[in-house]
Order: structure tokens, then C-alpha cells, then sequence
């Protein structure tokens, strides 16, 4: 039985159109869009559908709409928020080929903060929580998965509530990114190592040796990560002559 997928609204559909639009270069940034009777017929939905889909655009950074102008598609790297990120986060075919790395190295700012935060409030459960984690099993989805589960729950215990907000626009890229990143049997080898020695910091309530153990832990996977994904090249011998 094929899994229930909910029907998209029209305003969903337009929104998706238009964003495929603008992410293909078919509407480039900086560019005006085209007047409201002619993009609504381009789409195949009625202007008001259109004006709704076009106002969560705005409001997200991708378009920018001003009353008797021509709506202009926003330079989103520069002028957009962090819709524009979680959206690109669900659209992988869209990502440039550092966004992964980029989102790392974001994480190698926030975790450890996060980290010493969730141990200072709740380190007990957090043992409770790693003391399974050395019988992982042995597959790349399992770790992907028990990885989140970690971080989700540090992000809870943080005093901080914006880190809960951040990881969670990132949940389905970090099963598809953290699965990538544990294909490597080296990579679940050293999250094993890391995993243990944050359940002996959790024991011992040391959050600032649990802050610095994973600053260097999130930099060492952000190096992983860049490697794994750097290009093959084959080199070509010259046929004897």
C-alpha cells in the first residue's frame, strides 16, 4: 500500500513552480517578474492563488513586493533569511556543492555552546541516553539516526531555545547528509570514540570538557566531510608508444 501523501494546495503548487523557476535561472535574481495576468497564466492558477504563493515567497526572502512596482526576485543569498535556508536544506538537486560543508561549519560554531548547555541542565539524561550507544548497529541509517536523536536532545536541554528551531529546519538533510557521512566505516569508528568519552563528561557533569571535546570532534567532521566529498580524479596514463 503506497504511503498517504497529502494533497498540495494550489498556493503549495504555484510556490513550488515559482521556486523551481528561480532556482533554475529561468527568473534571475534581480530580475522583475513578469505582470500578475501573465505569471498566474504561465503557472496555471488564478491571480489570487498567485498572490498568495508570491507573499509567502516574500515574506520568506525570495521575492521582494512593493505596491505599484514590478515584483523583483531578491538576490536570496544576500537578502534572504533562514527560509530561504530550510527551504534549500529540502531541495537537494537545488544545493551548491559546499552548501553541506557550509552547514558544518556552522555546527562547529553552535554544538559545542549547545553541548556544555545541555550538560550543565540535564546530564544524567543525557548519560542515560549515550549508554546505549555503544551497541549501535553497524549501518549507515542507524548512525544517522541515533546522531540526530543526540543533537535533538542537547538542542532541548539547551538553555538556548534558538538551536532547537535552527536543527529542526534541517531534520531531513541530516538523515540524508549524516547517512553520506557514516557510508565510511572510519567515520562511525571516531563517533563511537566521541560518543563515549561525552557519556564519561555527562557522568561527571564536566560540561566545559564536553564543550571543547565536541568543538574538536565537529571540526575533525567537518575535515571528514570536505574529503569524502572532494571529486575523484582519474589520472590518465599516456598509451606506449
Amino acid at each position: 500500500m503506497n504511503p498517504w501523501n497529502p494533497i498540495q494546495k494550489p498556493a503549495q503548487v504555484a510556490e513550488a513552480r515559482l521556486l523551481e523557476a528561480i532556482l533554475s535561472g529561468h527568473f534571475a535574481v534581480n530580475s522583475d517578474l513578469p505582470g500578475e495576468r501573465d505569471l498566474a497564466a504561465q503557472i496555471g492558477v488564478t491571480r489570487p492563488t498567485l498572490r498568495e504563493a508570491m507573499q509567502r515567497l516574500a515574506r520568506d526572502g525570495w521575492l521582494d513586493i512593493q505596491h505599484g512596482k514590478p515584483t523583483r526576485v531578491r538576490d536570496y543569498w544576500q537578502e534572504g533569511n533562514l527560509g530561504v535556508l530550510s527551504m534549500l536544506a529540502q531541495m537537494p538537486s537545488k544545493q551548491t556543492p559546499d552548501f553541506v560543508a557550509h552547514l558544518l561549519e556552522i555546527r562547529v560554531l553552535l554544538a559545542p555552546t549547545y553541548t556544555r548547555q545541555a550538560l550543565e541542565q540535564a546530564a544524567p539524561e543525557i548519560a542515560a541516553r549515550l549508554v546505549n550507544y555503544a551497541d549501535l548497529e553497524e549501518s549507515p541509517s542507524s548512525f544517522a539516526g541515533a546522531d540526530w536523536e543526540l543533537h535533538f536532545l542537547l538542542t532541548q536541554r539547551a538553555t538556548n531555545p534558538i538551536f532547537r528551531l535552527l536543527l529542526n529546519s534541517f531534520q531531513d538533510l541530516y538523515q540524508i547528509m549524516g547517512e553520506r557521512y557514516f557510508a565510511s566505516a572510519e567515520s562511525r569508528k571516531r563517533s563511537l570514540t566521541y560518543y563515549a568519552e561525552l557519556l564519561n563528561c555527562a557522568k561527571k557533569g564536566a560540561s566545559l570538557k564536553a564543550e571543547t571535546l565536541t568543538r574538536a570532534v565537529m571540526e575533525e567532521s567537518l575535515m571528514l566531510w570536505k574529503k569524502s566529498s572532494q571529486p575523484i580524479i582519474v589520472k590518465r596514463t599516456k598509451p606506449s608508444s
